[in-house]
C-alpha cells in the first residue's frame, strides 16, 4: 500500500470519508499540520535573504516538521488497530480490560507527537506572522490557525485515550500544549 503522502488529495479525502477506522482523526490532524508547515515554509522562503539567517532557519525547520507530520500521519494509520482488536474481544474474557487499557495507552503516543509537532509549527507560524512580508501575513496566520487546530484535535485524542489513566504524565504534557502559547503571536487575527 502506498504512503498517505503519495496519494492524491481526492483519494485521501475519499479514504477519510470511508466507513473504515483509518485514516481518521490522528492522520487527518497530522496532514493538516503538514499543510501548515508548508505554509510556514512558503512565508519564510519569501523572507529569506531580507531578514538575516532566521527565515532560512525557519524554512529548514518547517520542512523537517512537514516531513515529520507526514510520517506521523502514516504511523497513525496503525496506531489504533490494537485498540480495535482489544475491543473486539469478548467482554467477559479475563484480562480484556487490561488489554484495552494497554492498547489505548500505546495508541496515545502518536497523537501526542502530532500535537507536539503542530505546536512547534504554530510557534513558527506566529513568528512569521510577526516578521514576514505584510503580503504574506494572511498565509502565516492561516498556518498558525491550521496548526493550532491540528494540535487541539490531536490533544483530544490523547485525552480520550487516557480517560481511565488520570495520573498518566502524558496528560500534563497535553495540558501544557493545550495552553497554546503560540496564540498570542497570532493575536493580530480579526474576528470574523
Amino acid at each position: 500500500m502506498d504512503a498517505l503522502a503519495d496519494r492524491s488529495l481526492g483519494r485521501l479525502l475519499e479514504e477519510v470519508a470511508a466507513k473504515t477506522p483509518s485514516p481518521g482523526g490522528g492522520s487527518s490532524s497530522a496532514i493538516v499540520c503538514a499543510l501548515a508547515a508548508g505554509l510556514v515554509q512558503m512565508t519564510a522562503a519569501f523572507a529569506h535573504g531580507k531578514d538575516g539567517e532566521r527565515p532560512a532557519e525557519v524554512h529548514a525547520r518547517a520542512e523537517q516538521l512537514r516531513g515529520q507530520a507526514l510520517a506521523l500521519a502514516q504511523q497513525d494509520l496503525g496506531a489504533y488497530s490494537a485498540v480495535l482488536e482489544a475491543l473486539r474481544l469478548p467482554e467477559d474474557m479475563p484480562g480484556r480490560a487490561e488489554q484495552v487499557d494497554a492498547a489505548l495507552s500505546d495508541a496515545t503516543d502518536t497523537p501526542l507527537a502530532i500535537a507536539r509537532t503542530a505546536g512547534e509549527v504554530a510557534t513558527l507560524a506566529g513568528e512569521m506572522a510577526r516578521t514576514s512580508n505584510v503580503h504574506l501575513h494572511g498565509d502565516a496566520l492561516a498556518a498558525g490557525l491550521l496548526a493550532d487546530g491540528a494540535c487541539r484535535a490531536a490533544l483530544q485524542l490523547v485525552v480520550l485515550n487516557l480517560t481511565d489513566r488520570p495520573d498518566d504524565p502524558r496528560l500534563e504534557e497535553a495540558r501544557a500544549l493545550g495552553r497554546r502559547p503560540w496564540m498570542a503571536a497570532l493575536s493580530t487575527t480579526r474576528d470574523v
